[in-house]
């Protein structure tokens, strides 16, 4: 059965990763990317993992106290034992966890993505085959520039004077629109004044 993409705001939330390795490290790293405030427990670190000023890194073996007040849960540990009681610990707990190469044990995938800003486009196959996940994370890569990072965030910004100037749901996605292409012909954000431009033509037809 196919995941449901479910995004989720991990700033702040207590991310729990068991495993000191070469795979926990980059499960770390794209939790920190996301803000997630991360704990590592296992006997033995990787230094790059120890390095990290804000990852709390516990060297010893894992206790499932330790999942208290999780609200996230890695395991990439090479022992499919301590994994498997890892995993149901966490799905009795009701605790989103991922259990790295072991998909039965998931609750929750890691997507190949990509991050722009705060635009996100992940991709997932199910863990069928992450080398076909990652193809398609490449072919994304053209069109998920900082550019695109910059123009949602210019149109975030612009939410509320278009709602306000702009009477019709209609109207103010036509205002997106144009300013998505203008962006796109020019390879640079829309200046002030088409920006205004944009938005008075729509203000206009609204009586």
């Amino acid at each position: 059965m196919s995941y449901f993409p479910m995004y989720v705001e991990l700033k702040d939330a207590d991310c729990i990763v068991v495993g000191g390795g070469a795979v926990a490290l980059r499960k770390v790293q794209t939790l920190r990317e996301f803000g997630g405030r991360i704990c590592v427990i296992a006997p033995d670190i990787l230094p790059e993992i120890a390095s990290m000023a804000d990852v709390l890194c516990r060297r010893r073996p894992f206790a499932e106290e330790d999942l208290d007040g999780a609200d996230l849960v890695v395991v990439a540990t090479d022992d499919a034992v301590l994994n498997h009681k890892i995993s149901q610990a966490c799905k009795k707990r009701r605790i989103p966890v991922n259990v790295a190469d072991q998909i039965k044990e998931c609750s929750f995938l890691f997507p190949a993505y990509l991050k722009a800003g705060e635009v996100v486009a992940a991709c997932s196959t199910g863990g069928l085959s992450p080398v076909l996940a990652q193809y398609v994370k490449e072919r994304m890569r053209p069109v998920l520039t900082q550019q695109t990072g910059e123009m949602a965030a210019l149109l975030g910004s612009l939410r509320e004077t278009v709602r306000r100037q702009v009477g019709t749901e209609e109207g103010r996605k036509r205002v997106y629109q144009t300013l998505l292409q203008l962006g796109q012909e020019k390879g640079a954000l829309p200046s002030d004044e088409e920006i205004a431009d944009a938005i008075r033509q729509e203000a206009e037809k609204w009586p």
